[in-house]
């Protein structure tokens, strides 16, 4: 099965669009920011692509072939919280509402700026990595999500590549737990070739830089049996 992110790619983008002009144009833009792009003419290849390659964001004209864009939507959603951008010249407001009910996550109307579109993509992507939030707090450490940056009591903490993706994985759902085979989906990805105990190791390094003592953790926490989750938030989030 095809994965989404690599290395120095912002993430995969469906885009299920049958007017060839429309998808060029959008599939330019998005490669030019650093976007992977795949595209799809038709309702029905819409939902198998989706499937094989489990995309980042989904942008989804309604007025398609054969399988239309409300279903479409409707058989991601059974399948997954991806982020939808419905793309349509449906404008009315009944319309919106309808994508919207279904899990759309944005509902943009043609014709359409190809800036504007990138930014609404980059936008819902934020908030379903981040979990809606940009800034997570707990006790004296703090997680920019924006700025990919940590700090400990004020202090710069300096992560690789890895911990990073690690850190931002759990604690973009502070308090849920992850499995090791979850958290090397979202941080290695389907290429991964090592070994479950890897996933120790590295929350092992990301709590000798994040903990104030590491045999006693306070943000990465040991659900034994299971996995490990990220320290619920004690002062909220930031904006």
């Amino acid at each position: 099965m095809e994965r989404s992110s690599g290395a120095g790619v912002l993430g995969t983008v469906l885009v299920v669009e049958d007017e060839a002009e429309i998808a060029g144009l959008v599939r330019r833009y998005l490669e030019r920011e650093g976007f992977r792009v795949e595209v799809a003419s038709d309702g029905a290849s819409a939902v198998h692509r989706f499937v094989n390659l489990r995309p980042d964001v989904v942008v989804l004209d309604l007025m398609l072939p054969g399988t239309d864009g409300w279903e479409v939507c409707r058989r991601i959603r059974e399948r997954s919280r991806c982020p939808v951008v419905m793309l349509t010249a449906r404008d009315g407001v009944e319309d919106r509402v309808q994508g919207l009910e279904l899990g759309a996550d944005d509902y943009v109307t043609k014709p359409f700026s190809p800036r504007e579109l990138v930014a609404r993509i980059r936008a819902v992507l934020r908030r379903h990595r981040w979990g809606g939030r940009e800034v997570v707090r707990v006790g004296d450490l703090v997680v920019d999500f924006r700025r990919r940056r940590v700090r400990r009591s004020g202090r710069a903490v300096q992560l690789t590549a890895t911990e990073w993706k690690l850190l931002e994985a759990l604690a973009s759902q502070p308090g849920h737990v992850l499995t090791r085979w979850q958290i090397i989906d979202r941080v290695y990805g389907e290429s991964f070739e090592g070994f479950e105990r890897t996933v120790d190791v590295h929350v092992k390094n990301l709590r000798q830089k994040l903990e104030p003592n590491p045999q006693q953790p306070q943000y990465v926490l040991t659900v034994h049996g299971v996995g490990y989750k990220f320290a619920r938030p004690s002062h909220g989030t930031g904006p």
